[in-house]
């Protein structure tokens, strides 16, 4: 049967994201060019393959047994013309990361720079957002999140500090006006900045001292989405709307200059740092092989 394998690669794209738009997202096209394509590859074929409706899109039957032999093969021709990469002087090709709004902001800038410089003719193509993705489905290469997060058939390394702080801050107005708290659980009668996942689930206050674990759900004026609402809650806590909880290194500058004072200091919470993730293939793109020699390269403490 004669079909593009430009509309075959379309095909894949829009069932593996779910929609016209978001697979046009995620490949840097138009949802427009996805839909003639895979309108000529039905035709082609004489059978339909996704259900559309205004809200979804979802393989139908065939669509789905199509799928299932077609991706992994267009993987394997994607792998095998990146061999190509070899007889280059220098590895080159698009590299595409899912990563979480934190890790955008506290661990690439330290990376990506360093990364660009060594390997000028890659495009790295960064989607920053805090939602759980498959890897594949998404189009991208490899992600990056924290251990408790990661797939358990993922390969992974360390990327990034090896370990991290949880911080609690507030400004010095309202430490004035409300007292500082002396054990987390006094959290609970203060103005919290809370973060909520994309899931639904609010971000949960956890500390540590001595051993000794305490978790909080406090309440207070303001919640924001996690990661992308950040500095909304940040700019909030230094004008005194309440006391905020993220990573040490986002507040980090707030509290040199004194916009913000430590709060429960003995008690924040150390955790191990972030880790690069990918699929395991026998042939890596040569882009993201690139990347994962580089990263393994790398001295993390004190990065």
């Amino acid at each position: 049967m004669d079909a593009d394998i430009g509309d075959l690669t379309c095909f894949v794209a829009v069932a593996r994201a779910g929609g016209f738009r978001e697979a046009a997202r995620l490949n840097n096209g138009s949802a427009s060019s996805l839909s003639e394509a895979i309108t000529r590859l039905e035709t082609r074929l004489g059978v339909r393959l996704l259900n559309r409706t205004t809200r979804s899109v979802a393989p139908t039957e065939a669509g789905a047994r199509l799928l299932e032999r077609l991706g992994p093969a267009l993987d394997e021709v994607g792998a095998a013309l990146d061999v190509v990469n070899r007889f280059r002087g220098r590895p080159a090709g698009i590299l595409r990361l899912n990563v979480p709004v934190s890790a955008a902001r506290l661990v690439l800038p330290r990376i990506v720079p360093r990364f660009l410089a060594a390997y000028p003719d890659i495009l790295v193509d960064i989607i920053a957002e805090d939602r759980f993705v498959d890897l594949l489905a998404a189009g991208c290469d490899a992600g990056i999140r924290y251990g408790e997060r990661l797939e358990k058939d993922m390969i992974a390394i360390p990327i990034g500090p090896r370990t991290q702080r949880s911080a609690t801050a507030a400004a010095p107005e309202y430490l004035r006006r409300h007292g500082a708290p002396g054990h987390p659980r006094d959290l609970l009668g203060h103005a919290c900045l809370r973060g909520r996942f994309a899931s639904g689930a609010m971000t949960e206050w956890e500390f540590e001292r001595a051993g000794e674990i305490v978790k909080i759900d406090p309440t207070g004026p303001l919640i924001v989405s996690a990661g992308t609402g950040t500095d909304l809650a940040v700019d909030a806590a230094i004008n005194g709307a309440g006391i905020i909880h993220i990573f040490e290194d986002w507040l980090r500058p707030h509290l040199v200059s004194g916009a913000l004072q430590p709060v429960l200091e003995p008690w924040w919470q150390v955790f191990s740092g972030p880790f690069l993730y990918y699929p395991g293939r026998r042939h890596l793109p040569a882009p993201l092989r690139a990347l994962v020699d580089f990263t393994r390269s790398q001295r993390w403490d004190g990065a």
